[in-house]
């Protein structure tokens, strides 16, 4: 394993304290590995918290500040953060309106959140709670109960973020969360595993002629494994299950994420083929994200979200937004 680190027990640990020396825009209680907005939001506003397993970085400690997350709690590789830290973050962050929880669903995750929002609300915080499960790929997961959480966190985290900054309340952010949570779609594909630090081997091997169609952010098995194939296939196999799954013609915000070792001139290749499939079903894109916005660690290949926008999403979507992995408008 040839790797950027000092050692598998301090990755994490290492690469907060990096992030914090990049970014003044963001502060980092190391011991807690919780990473916070620099300048909190004012009283009487709801506060976003979200958090998961590292290695999916820039999610959720690059989506941390104006106009998105008020905290991003850390756990270690691939494993979920515990309820003392999600606790923390949620009691650190509160501004006396209450805190929205944005989970992916997996099951620790679920688990944990659930855990701190019970401690958080004993201690007199209100406390709404949404669920991502997008991925088309499976019914049920190694991890999961249901679908599991991927790209539609990056947008609902970008949407809400942009309402909370202009002061609506939890209600209203609670429930705009949970429309976008229920209307977005993902679906991934792999063409190498992940590399795990503390394991130093990958998650999974495929022949170079070889995907792993389906596959989870953590190197889950997929619907199946095929033969390789041209970037136009490929797009068929990402958008035809998606389309499949109900998305409806009209408006959405397309991303196209790489995995943590696909270039760009393959992300771009794709979205090229990609948006052909989209026009030729109704599906207009009005926004594009494409790079490294959730990752795998170190695994090559790419996960494709559309979420159905309208002209309230559209406008929390182009709000200002300034943190590590997005800047805009401000």
């Amino acid at each position: 394993m040839k790797k950027l680190i000092s050692a598998p027990e301090t990755v994490v640990a290492d690469a907060l304290r990096g992030l914090a020396l990049a970014h003044p825009g963001v502060r980092v209680d190391h011991e807690r590995r919780i990473v916070y907005r620099a300048e909190p939001k004012e009283y009487g506003t709801v506060a976003l918290v979200s958090g998961g397993g590292s290695g999916h970085e820039p999610l959720h400690t690059g989506y941390v500040g104006f106009g998105m997350l008020d905290a991003a709690v850390a756990g270690e590789v691939f494993t979920s953060p515990t309820p003392d830290q999600i606790h923390a973050a949620t009691v650190a962050v509160d501004r006396g309106a209450g805190v929205l929880h944005i989970v992916k669903n997996y099951t620790g995750d679920v688990m944990n959140f659930e855990m701190a929002a019970e401690l958080a609300q004993a201690a007199r915080i209100e406390v709404r709670s949404v669920v991502v499960a997008d991925d088309v790929a499976v019914a049920d997961s190694l991890y999961t109960a249901g679908r599991r959480g991927t790209g539609t966190t990056v947008l609902l985290e970008k949407i809400v973020g942009a309402a909370a900054e202009q002061g609506h309340d939890l209600d209203t952010l609670h429930a705009l969360a949970a429309r976008i949570a229920e209307t977005g779609r993902s679906m991934g594909i792999a063409l190498s595993g992940a590399t795990v630090p503390a394991a130093g081997s990958p998650t999974f091997l495929l022949a170079e002629d070889e995907i792993e169609w389906g596959v989870g952010i953590h190197g889950e098995p997929g619907r199946e494994r095929q033969p390789m194939a041209g970037a136009a296939e490929l797009a068929e196999r990402l958008v035809g299950p998606i389309v499949a799954d109900g998305l409806p013609a009209g408006e959405a915000i397309v991303m196209l994420s790489g995995l943590g070792a696909t270039p760009l001139i393959e992300l771009y290749g794709m979205l090229a083929a990609i948006a052909d499939l989209l026009d030729a079903v109704g599906v207009r894109r009005v926004r594009t994200l494409v790079g490294e916005t959730i990752t795998a660690l170190d695994m090559a290949g790419c996960l494709l979200t559309v979420l159905p926008v309208d002209a309230e999403l559209l406008g929390y979507w182009d709000a200002p937004v300034e943190t590590p992995a997005l800047r805009w408008g401000r």
